[in-house]
């Protein structure tokens, strides 16, 4: 994917972390991430001189109370007032809408099963519009979920989205959601052998060389939380930890 995102597709991720000046660091060595400040509130997150998301401090008076370090999700839309509307009437939640100064306008929602995501209106901030396969870029979104049928319903119904299911050799469905011919993210079952987790949206980053960056992220003081694995048509992938706690994937797109 290339270009500016359209409608329907993701457009952003905004990451809440501590230590930011190292989180910075850590991102930079790792994926090649290059910053651009916004005095007294965070940083823009750059890949190739073009701007894919934000990061922020989590210990900011901005942030939440209690929230934890990860990445969040962002697509955009044409009204995002219409669109928490709607999500409010297909089950799920959304706080009031606000204006980011003269960027645009986002709403932070939960699907009915619990999972985060802003939505963002565009004026003068457009979002990624980069090649998705360049190494540090988002590139797939996934959601892991303990209802796949009701979120079938529910991005169907919010983004008009359609979905393909494939059965995998791990011995559960996957799905992948649709924008008319564009694939724009993917849906899981949370499995037993996964323990307690949350409903939520994960966020893979092209790499060039998986194996090359998960021994470059443990050698920074990240973790692996899963080892790397071969998915068929797909890419090799891992899954990693920042440290300061921040999860994600990185894939080699096959």
């Amino acid at each position: 994917m290339t270009g500016p995102r359209k409608p329907g597709q993701f457009s952003w991720i905004n990451m809440l972390t501590s230590d930011t000046a190292k989180a910075r660091d850590f991102f930079a060595k790792l994926l090649g991430w290059t910053y651009h400040e916004i005095p007294g509130m965070g940083h823009i997150v750059q890949v190739d001189g073009k701007e894919v998301g934000g990061l922020w401090d989590i210990n900011s008076p901005q942030t939440p109370p209690g929230a934890k370090p990860y990445i969040g999700v962002m697509v955009k839309v044409v009204s995002a007032d219409d669109t928490a509307a709607k999500a409010k009437a297909l089950g799920g939640d959304a706080k009031d809408p606000f204006d980011v100064m003269d960027q645009g306008r986002m709403a932070v929602l939960h699907d009915p099963a619990s999972a985060e995501f802003d939505v963002w209106q565009e004026r003068k901030g457009p979002g990624m519009s980069g090649d998705a396969r360049r190494h540090g870029m988002p590139s797939w979104f996934e959601l892991m979920t303990n209802d796949v049928e009701g979120g079938k319903k529910f991005y169907g119904g919010l983004f008009g989205w359609t979905t393909e299911t494939t059965a995998m050799p791990m011995g559960f469905d996957y799905t992948t959601f649709k924008l008319g011919d564009d694939y724009v993210g993917g849906m899981m079952p949370i499995l037993p052998q996964m323990g307690p987790m949350k409903p939520h949206w994960g966020v893979y980053f092209s790499v060039d060389k998986v194996d090359e960056t998960m021994a470059l992220a443990n050698s920074l003081g990240g973790q692996t939380m899963m080892p790397p694995m071969d998915i068929a048509h797909v890419g090799r992938l891992v899954g990693l930890v920042s440290p300061q706690g921040v999860g994600f994937f990185a894939i080699t797109n096959a």
